[in-house]
């Protein structure tokens, strides 16, 4: 990141989504706990630690963060036990207990995956919000590593593949908004969930709400989209 550097009189812009993945996985699950984190504005890492560790919000310690992030990004790609107790080094039955707690307190997550899987068994494909299909050949293999892959698959799909939706159209956005206002602010790459810009010092402040504005409407969902800006002369973090 320290390798892209900012022009003499400007600043690189750096814009990312804020857990766009979770935020995408309650919308479709319309999962109640979820939704209402998101809502309001929790920390959902926190969330997550004080149920499946049983612990008062402002109880939970870093680690205990820590190992709630991991299983709230590891759903996401359908993780299993096995995956999760190789990430956080414990053994499986610590992790299948942590994925236990997890799918009875988000019980519409557990309800919207098993539903996808259902779905993509049926169809041969999974879509994303905008339609985007995958088709999944091997879902109702008998071969059980390829089966299990394309069941991981399909539950990830819709969620990662809205999300590429989400920052394709905020992309379009921002290039339209910048063009009509004739800035000479410059769009240059898109990292993840992220859009990088290069602007003269003189128009960072309205770029940024411009940035921001048409980012966090790209898309609805059941719960709102929230953009962090951070600016700099690099890409390095904390610069």
């Amino acid at each position: 990141r320290s390798a892209f550097i900012a022009s003499e009189g400007c600043s690189l812009l750096a814009a990312d989504y804020s857990q766009i993945d979770l935020r995408v996985l309650a919308h479709y699950s319309e999962d109640p706990e979820l939704l209402a984190a998101f809502k309001g504005g929790l920390d959902i890492h926190r969330r997550t630690a004080a149920e499946i560790f049983f612990v008062a919000p402002e109880l939970v310690t870093s680690e205990m963060r820590r190992v709630a992030k991991t299983i709230n990004f590891g759903i996401v790609y359908g993780m299993s036990s096995f995956g999760l107790a190789s990430q956080l080094h414990v053994s499986r039955k610590d992790a299948q207990t942590f994925i236990d707690r997890y799918f009875a307190h988000f019980s519409g997550i557990k309800e919207f995956m098993e539903s996808i899987v259902g779905k993509a068994k049926r169809d041969g494909f999974v879509t994303t919000l905008l339609g985007r299909r995958r088709y999944l050949p091997e879902i109702n293999s008998t071969n059980r590593v390829q089966r299990e892959f394309a069941e991981r698959t399909a539950i990830n799909t819709p969620i990662q593949g809205t999300a590429a939706d989400i920052i394709k159209l905020a992309m379009l956005r921002v290039q339209r908004e910048l063009q009509q206002r004739q800035l000479q602010t410059r769009l240059l790459l898109q990292i993840h969930d992220e859009l990088v810009l290069e602007s003269p010092q003189s128009e960072l402040e309205v770029v940024a709400a411009v940035v921001k504005e048409h980012m966090e409407a790209a898309m609805s969902l059941r719960v709102p989209l929230v953009v962090h800006l951070g600016y700099g002369q690099s890409l390095e973090k904390g610069d």
